[in-house]
């Protein structure tokens, strides 16, 4: 799944781990997400995007995500 994650951080000024730390995962989940080999929990999902004061779907594209 593509994301913002990395744009988002980088106009914040934010590490990955900074961001991680934030969010309670860690650096390594953040690089996961970014590079799209990671798919993120609803709630963590969550917590990124309020951490950046968008909705989910202005962090997250679902454009891929197949229908069940």
């Amino acid at each position: 799944m593509k994301t913002r994650i990395a744009e988002l951080r980088k106009q914040h000024k934010l590490s990955q781990e900074e961001l991680g730390r934030i969010v309670g995962v860690t650096r390594q989940t953040i690089t996961s997400l970014e590079r799209g080999k990671y798919t993120a929990s609803l709630i963590l999902a969550y917590k990124i995007a309020n951490f950046f004061g968008l909705a989910i779907e202005d962090v997250f594209d679902f454009s891929e995500v197949e229908e069940l």
